[in-house]
């Protein structure tokens, strides 16, 4: 019953979202260049799961990607700084202490954030960094959409299939042999501060 739920609540996004694209962003080449950062280390890919703790519902997909350089696909994403340049919700220059930033935003208040990392080639986190940067810009409601279809055409994770539910692609993601996975808790510990209407009022400014 929860899977038929599922495939018609898609069904009715596609049918309402369908044609709809996000709005293009697009730095210039200097920032782009001026902000890219290397993560050390082999190769990695890893799901970002924004998840409402109060519903446990998925509320936002992202993926990082660690090859030739650090690009996080934030499709539809909310997130910006103006030190990030970004390409169509490619975030470029993505170093620590900014991932620090875009996790402690994903997981404030009532919200927690799973992370999923796996060990890629580098042909794999390059065919990776082609694909996002050139999806295009994604409409509203299609984070997990966009993200499992890039990995479903990806060498590796060609067991993902494509949903429009977070939790659905965190679960498929965590069938990759050798995924690692963590959690990022809530950063808001006031309880009458960790409220859907006080972040949304936070996504706003």
């Amino acid at each position: 019953m929860i899977g038929a739920l599922r495939i018609a609540f898609a069904g009715l996004l596609a049918l309402t979202l369908g044609g709809c694209v996000g709005e293009s962003v697009w730095a210039p080449d200097e920032e782009v260049a001026r902000a890219t950062y290397v993560a050390p280390g082999p190769a990695t890919v890893t799901l970002i799961t924004s998840i409402n703790t109060q519903s446990n519902s998925g509320a936002h997909s992202g993926l990082l990607i660690d090859g030739a350089q650090r690009l996080l696909f934030d499709p539809a994403g909310s997130w910006h700084n103006p030190g990030v340049p970004e390409r169509n919700d490619v975030l470029f220059g993505m170093s620590p202490a900014y991932m620090d930033m875009y996790m402690a935003f994903q997981s404030n208040g009532v919200f927690e954030v799973r992370t999923q990392t796996v060990e890629v080639s580098a042909e794999v986190a390059q065919q990776l960094s082609h694909a996002v940067q050139s999806y295009g810009a994604v409409a509203p409601a299609y984070c997990s959409r966009s993200i499992s279809e890039i990995l479903g055409n990806t060498p590796g994770f060609t067991s993902i299939r494509q949903t429009f539910f977070p939790l659905n692609t965190m679960e498929q993601f965590a069938q990759i042999p050798g995924v690692q996975e963590a959690t990022i808790v809530g950063t808001t510990g006031d309880e009458d501060d960790a409220s859907d209407a006080v972040l949304a009022a936070q996504l706003a400014n």
